[in-house]
């Protein structure tokens, strides 16, 4: 049997800030039903509800510390498994470290921790030296994002003769290299590589700072990211990498695009709990009754019900596109059309959108917030769901929209660009609309033309049936990282 220990910051439905959460949710899940058996590790955050979620303490065999630099630190561990499924779910804690508000940043200021090198060693350190004794060993440590950057070099240097990874190779998936964790030199000691790790070039060092993100691109024995066009686009320019795609096309060899699905169980409006109405493509009439639903949460005037109701789910942050939405919000609610928000981020921009929708009240709602339950009613509710990144490594929305036969706008980036054609009106093929250059005026034709379909109902359910058709699940991406686990297990 194949073994995998993937270890990330977040995982639904325990602790979620992010998409990364939902894959670690749903992949295991996936790969468990093609025979693998996966582990997960996530640090205790304390949004977790140990008690609801089923996690028990999992006794010490022995000393439980950690070292962080001189500091002996403990961490204590707590076993349960994901919904659905036989997955284990270990949480490695310390509250010193994650008895906090947010998972990555201050929830009160939006920034950064100041100890958020010290936060991710601790846990990278805990997490090793916790499974190095339990047998039997993985075959593979899969790591996700900088936040476990470190451990594809920790395994050869202080693990590969530890029982717990005898044998094991690593892979590093990367979601989003926007975010690569770049600290001061003097974190190397802390993490216990010492200064003779720190060089010109070096496989962490990144122009005089240390980068999880490149020790992870480095030392990996395999790298994935969630999307073949996002695999590409890494590699071609600074726009997309940040200074890591010359790193990334010296390892081209041993990187694959594998693109992200979605959990078609949690996310199916014929049996969501979150929605009032379920309905499904041969029936689509209770997505009517959910847009209702969605208009009265945020208070809007429902008199219009034949307006398209327009709808974003994001971070308020420029990676997602929000200067191109401010430069043309003002201009779209002149039309006779409904649009929601919700999300939080940066202050600056919420305040923006903020000033914008209270000059349109009763046809424009915004909540600076996410929860889940809301985030199923906007995807059920909105006939429009618009995504214009800068870039998209992979993206969700885009595939819960089609799931819920709402329209995608996107810009043709990234996972976008894998998952969403656009529209034909000749043949009556396509998923939704799609615009090329990072451009205000691109974005608003692209809008223009979806608004231009709105009133042709017949080719407009089309597109919704044409949406809700897509094969989104997880089972062809699971296969496919069945194929790379077993090409590790030969290396």
């Amino acid at each position: 049997m194949l073994r995998v220990l993937m270890v990330a910051a977040e995982c639904a439905p325990f602790a979620k800030a992010g998409g990364l959460a939902d894959v670690l949710g749903a992949l295991p899940m996936a790969l468990e039903k093609l025979g693998v058996s996966v582990t997960i590790a996530i640090p205790r955050h304390r949004v977790i509800d140990l008690r609801e979620s089923g996690f028990e303490p999992v006794p010490s065999s022995g000393d439980a510390r950690v070292s962080l630099g001189f500091e002996s630190i403990p961490y204590e561990i707590h076993r349960s498994q994901l919904p659905r499924s036989s997955v284990e779910v270990f949480l490695i804690g310390n509250d010193r470290f994650f008895d906090r508000p947010g998972i990555y940043v201050d929830s009160i200021t939006g920034h950064d921790y100041a100890d958020q090198a010290d936060r991710w060693i601790f846990f990278q350190r805990a997490t090793m030296e916790f499974f190095k004794t339990r047998s039997p060993a993985p075959d593979v440590l899969h790591c996700h994002d900088h936040q476990t950057g470190l451990l594809p070099a920790y395994l050869p240097r202080f693990y590969r003769m530890d029982k717990g990874f005898a044998g094991t190779r690593s892979m590093f998936t990367i979601h989003n290299i926007g975010y690569q964790g770049r600290f001061p030199r003097d974190v190397l000691f802390r993490a216990g590589f010492g200064d003779s790790a720190f060089y010109p070039m070096s496989p962490f060092e990144f122009y005089g700072m240390v980068n999880f993100m490149k020790a992870g691109i480095e030392y990996a024995d395999l790298i994935t990211t969630v999307s073949p066009t996002y695999a590409r686009e890494i590699q071609e320019s600074s726009e997309f990498a940040f200074g890591l795609e010359g790193v990334l096309r010296e390892r081209s060899h041993r990187l694959l695009g594998i693109l992200n699905g979605i959990d078609d169980e949690l996310w199916d409006p014929k049996k969501d709990p979150f929605i009032p109405n379920k309905y499904s493509k041969t029936n689509v009439d209770g997505k009517l009754e959910d847009k209702k639903a969605l208009l009265q949460k945020y208070n809007l005037d429902s008199s219009h019900i034949d307006w398209p109701l327009l709808a974003m789910i994001s971070r308020i942050e420029a990676q997602k596109g929000f200067d191109l939405l401010v430069s043309i919000l003002e201009d779209l609610l002149a039309k006779d059309l409904y649009f929601v928000l919700l999300g939080s981020g940066n202050k600056e921009t919420e305040k923006h959108l903020r000033t914008i929708i209270e000059r349109h009240a009763g046809k424009a709602g915004i909540r600076f917030e996410f929860d889940n339950g809301s985030a199923h009613l906007v995807e059920a509710g909105a006939d429009i769901f618009l995504m214009p990144s800068k870039y998209e490594p992979c993206g969700l929305n885009q595939m819960y929209s089609l799931r819920y036969g709402t329209v995608p706008v996107v810009r043709k980036t990234g996972g976008l660009a894998d998952t969403i054609r656009e529209y034909d009106p000749s043949t009556g093929e396509g998923t939704g609309f799609v615009f090329s250059g990072y451009d205000p005026e691109q974005f608003k034709a692209a809008i223009d033309r979806a608004l231009a379909l709105w009133p042709q109902r017949t080719r407009w359910r089309q597109l919704m049936r044409n949406g809700m058709s897509v094969e989104l699940g997880w089972k062809e991406s699971a296969r496919k990282y069945v194929e790379a686990y077993e090409l590790l297990r030969k290396m």
